[in-house]
C-alpha cells in the first residue's frame, strides 16, 4: 500500500497555490489581528468557496511592498 507522502505530485506550471490565513501570518511572522488590519488597509485576498480566506502571495508580496514604499517615502517627506 502506497504512503500518502508518496501521492505527492507537482503542480502544472504556472499554478501557483493560494495561502490560507495561518499559512500567511506565518511567512510574514505576525499575528491574525496584523492581517486582518492589513486586509481592512487593502490587502488582495482570493476568492473562496469554502470557509476563510485565501491569499495569492505574489499579490500579497506586491501590496506589501507598495505600502512599505509609502511608508518610507512619509517618513522622509
Amino acid at each position: 500500500m502506497p504512503k500518502k507522502t508518496d501521492r505527492v505530485t507537482t503542480l502544472p506550471g504556472g499554478l501557483v497555490p493560494l495561502l490560507t490565513q495561518r499559512e500567511i501570518e506565518t511567512y510574514y511572522g505576525v499575528s491574525d489581528w496584523q492581517i486582518l488590519q492589513w486586509i481592512k488597509a487593502g490587502m488582495p485576498t482570493e476568492p473562496f468557496a469554502g470557509r476563510g480566506r485565501r491569499f495569492c502571495l505574489e499579490k500579497c508580496e506586491r501590496w506589501h511592498a507598495e505600502q512599505t514604499a509609502q511608508t518610507e517615502l512619509a517618513a522622509t517627506a
